[in-house]
């Protein structure tokens, strides 16, 4: 059946079943492979992508269900050049992955973080951050980065918003 997905901007029409996974079919039909496939159940985060902005873990959405939606991958945070944007750029700096495979979730879940109006304590963070696994870093190294973002997001933007930095315990 024919499906119609706008995936990182580009619409898209996949001869799928409705009822397929989508992260089957955004890795297998359409080649994006930076969504990648843990747990099958919902619980690694590392099948995230943004669906009309909001963060869903595709392996527990079905494909025709997602049809007329626009989705955000991995691949699609990153400039038109493939030059990174700010979130992957302090992730790569702050040294916030070892492996990869959790990137997505992290990423995609701190990109809509940043969205969110007003003040972001560390706990929102940590709190955001719930649901998507890492078993390379401790989460010290990613809970770093994603602080950084959020200051760095909000004295650029001159909001009042950003907290002191504390540690996580």
């Amino acid at each position: 059946m024919d499906v119609e997905l706008t995936v990182n901007g580009r619409r898209r029409h996949v001869d799928a079943d409705p009822c397929r996974l989508l992260v089957r079919t955004l890795r297998e039909d359409l080649g994006l492979t930076g969504t990648n496939v843990g747990c099958l159940t919902g619980d690694c985060g590392a099948c995230t992508v943004e669906i009309d902005g909001q963060t869903a873990k595709s392996c527990s959405v079905l494909t025709g269900s997602a049809a007329g939606s626009e989705i955000t991958t991995l691949e699609g945070v990153a400039g038109p050049d493939g030059e990174l944007d700010a979130v992957q750029r302090i992730f790569w700096e702050e040294f916030a992955f070892q492996c990869g495979y959790c990137l997505p979730g992290m990423i995609l879940v701190t990109e809509e973080l940043l969205r969110r109006e007003g003040e972001i304590t560390d706990a929102d963070i940590t709190l955001a951050l719930n649901g998507n696994l890492c078993r390379c870093t401790g989460y010290m190294p990613i809970l770093r980065a994603v602080r950084r973002c959020v200051d760095e997001a909000r004295a650029g933007a001159g909001s009042a918003g950003v907290t002191e930095h504390q540690e996580p315990a």
